[in-house]
């Protein structure tokens, strides 16, 4: 049985976690649909197979959020999912300061912030492994 506080952390984290894994899927999955040209606009133009590659690293990192906790298989790659989707937004900060100036920096770095508290969370502090089948209802 979960305590109050672990259950509503628990909430907390699959809420951020669901909400992230959104983000993630739509801005990777808009690698792969966006024209090329499109996505070369901008002060710093990255090779095409970079941006594939970072496309397919936010796809994967936004499934990896989601499945191990529903599936209860490997529950342990959330925490490693959220920690490389804090390294891609560290990068992401970096390029949208140098690129844009501060404020365009700000939305990647909350994110980064937000993943990095899932890593932590689902590591030291609730433990996917942890959770019983039907916690996020209260069960």
């Amino acid at each position: 049985m979960l305590s109050s506080r672990t259950r509503t952390t628990n909430r907390l984290l699959w809420t951020a976690q669901i909400l992230t894994a959104i983000l993630f899927l739509f801005a990777g999955s808009m690698k792969f649909i966006m024209p090329v040209e499109k996505m070369q606009q901008g002060p710093i133009v990255f090779p095409v197979a970079f941006l594939y590659f970072i496309g397919v690293c936010e796809c994967l990192g936004g499934l990896g959020l989601i499945l191990p906790g529903l599936t209860r298989v490997r529950t342990g790659l959330t925490p490693l999912a959220a920690a490389g989707l804090t390294i891609i937004m560290i990068g992401a900060t970096v390029v949208s300061i140098v690129g844009m100036g501060v404020a365009a920096g700000l939305f990647p770095a909350v994110v980064g912030v937000v993943t990095a508290w899932i890593a932590y969370g689902r590591t030291r502090v609730v433990p996917l492994a942890d959770v019983p089948r039907g916690a996020l209802r209260g069960a």
